[in-house]
């Protein structure tokens, strides 16, 4: 097993952990066909009120789909298989508030999830970035994601600068894509806190309003998101430049933190 969840029936909070400490935390094909089953499962568990998602250990929340991956693509151009489209709670249906923990790096696919939250509590240690461009990829999901947290500018920029810059925790809540910074220690605690207020409260109440907050997003997103397969078909290098391009990553410079 790849993601991990521990229940609290006194509390009614579960959190559920990205756990390939070892890989960064980063997403194979088992791991998002667990994740995806997680959430669906949670939707049945009345016992559960609230969730705390976060990564196995302080270097990453999570660094996207595994490099070694290999996910067989089809020849129409009108369509991509991305086995991260359903790694989301909202893709699987789960309206019970989502909390995310991040801790280190967050990057790439990690905003699959990042961007189904309610909202994100951070490590002051966290860091957040977008390799695509870098490695030639279109980041299509991941941006249409973050635009939807983040203002324009800021998102355009990440998206963009791909490995060349990293967005602190510091910054991140700045621009408000974070609503609370905490020390490495004190994350889990943190959020664990704020889940524990939510399960409190009547379920019906608190999973109302997280519908009627999505609901003021879901159609521009769907719309929006429903553009990404063709424009990723159409900027995206070939496999094996993008992968000449990732394994010449160790000789660039380091990345700018801001």
């Amino acid at each position: 097993m790849t993601v991990r969840v521990e229940r609290d029936g006194e509390s009614g909070v579960a959190v559920v952990t990205l756990d390939r400490e070892r890989r960064h935390n980063a997403i194979d094909l088992e791991t998002a066909a667990e994740l995806a089953s997680v959430w669906r499962g949670l939707r049945y568990e009345d016992a559960v009120r609230a969730v705390v998602v976060t990564g196995a250990g302080r270097a990453a929340f999570c660094t996207g789909i595994d490099r070694a991956v290999e996910v067989p693509q089809p020849g129409s151009p009108y369509s991509v298989d991305d086995p991260l489209t359903e790694i989301g709670p909202k893709a699987n249906d789960l309206w019970k508030p989502v909390i995310a923990a991040v801790n280190g790096m967050a990057c790439g696919g990690a905003f699959y999830v990042l961007g189904e939250a309610e909202f994100l509590i951070a490590s002051e240690t966290a860091v957040f970035f977008d390799p695509h461009t870098t490695y030639g990829m279109v980041s299509a999901y991941e941006a249409v994601y973050m635009a939807q947290r983040m203002p324009f500018g800021e998102v355009a920029r990440m998206s963009l600068m791909g490995t060349a810059e990293r967005l602190s925790a510091r910054r991140a809540h700045e621009i408000g894509l974070v609503s609370e910074l905490t020390a490495p220690e004190e994350l889990l605690p943190v959020a664990l806190r704020a889940a524990r207020t939510l399960a409190g409260f009547p379920t019906e109440a608190v999973q109302g309003t997280v519908r009627a907050l999505w609901s003021a997003k879901r159609a521009t997103l769907r719309q929006a998101l429903d553009q990404a397969p063709a424009l990723i078909t159409l900027g995206n290098l070939a496999p094996e430049r993008q992968a000449e391009l990732f394994a010449g990553r160790r000789g660039a410079p380091e990345p700018r933190v801001r």
